[in-house]
C-alpha cells in the first residue's frame, strides 16, 4: 500500500462491493428503518446532484455552489448515503462497517485528491484550501473567484445519476432481504 493513497483511489469501488454484501450479510431490516434511511440518503443524493451540477473534473477548479461550502461535496453526499444505508440496515454491525469503510477510504482519497488539485492548480487551490474545509461545511459560504453556474448537462455529463440508481438498488434489496425473514 502506498503512502500516497493509490491504493485507496484504486480500490475503493471494488472493496465497496465486498463491504456492501457482508452490510447486507448483517442486515435485519424493517419498513420503518428503510424510510428513514431513505430520507437521509435522499439528503445526501441532492448533495450529490448539486455538486455534480458545478463539477468540471480535471478541467478547472470549482469553487462555487457548494464547492463554496465544503472542497468535497460529493463525499459530504455520499457520507450521508452511508449513513442512510446503516440507519436502514437497522444493524450496528452493518452501520459500522459503512463508516469504517468510508471512514478509511474516504478520508485517503479526498487527501490524495488534494494533492493532484495543489499539483495542477498550485496558489490557486492553496487560497481555496485555506478559505473552505476539507469536509465538513462552513456555515457562510466562501467568496472565491469564478463563476460557473449549476447546469443539469453538467450533472449528466458526471453521470451522477448512477449514485441514485445504486442507492434505490440497495434500498430494493433491503426490502426482499425483510420480505423472505417475514415469511
Amino acid at each position: 500500500m502506498s503512502a500516497d493513497g493509490k491504493f485507496f483511489v484504486r480500490w475503493r469501488v471494488r472493496t465497496g462491493y465486498l463491504v456492501t454484501i457482508v452490510v447486507l450479510w448483517f442486515a435485519r431490516p424493517i419498513p420503518k428503518n428503510i424510510l428513514y434511511g431513505a430520507a437521509i440518503g435522499l439528503i445526501g443524493l441532492l448533495i450529490r446532484a448539486y455538486a455534480a451540477g458545478y463539477l468540471h473534473k480535471q478541467e478547472v477548479l470549482t469553487v462555487t455552489g457548494p464547492y463554496a461550502y465544503t472542497r468535497n461535496p460529493l463525499y459530504l453526499g455520499s457520507s450521508l448515503l452511508a449513513l442512510g444505508a446503516g440507519v436502514a440496515t437497522r444493524s450496528w454491525i452493518s452501520a459500522a462497517l459503512l463508516l469504517v469503510y468510508f471512514a478509511v477510504f474516504y478520508s485517503m482519497v479526498m487527501r490524495r485528491e488534494e494533492l493532484e488539485l495543489r499539483l495542477r492548480h498550485g496558489a490557486a487551490f492553496d487560497a481555496y484550501a485555506k478559505a473552505v474545509p476539507l469536509f465538513f461545511p462552513r456555515l457562510a459560504k466562501a467568496v472565491m473567484a469564478g463563476a460557473a453556474a449549476f447546469s443539469l448537462a453538467q450533472y449528466q455529463k458526471n453521470r451522477e445519476w448512477k449514485a441514485a440508481l445504486g442507492f434505490v438498488l440497495l434500498l430494493g434489496i433491503l426490502l426482499v432481504i425483510w420480505r423472505v425473514r417475514t415469511l
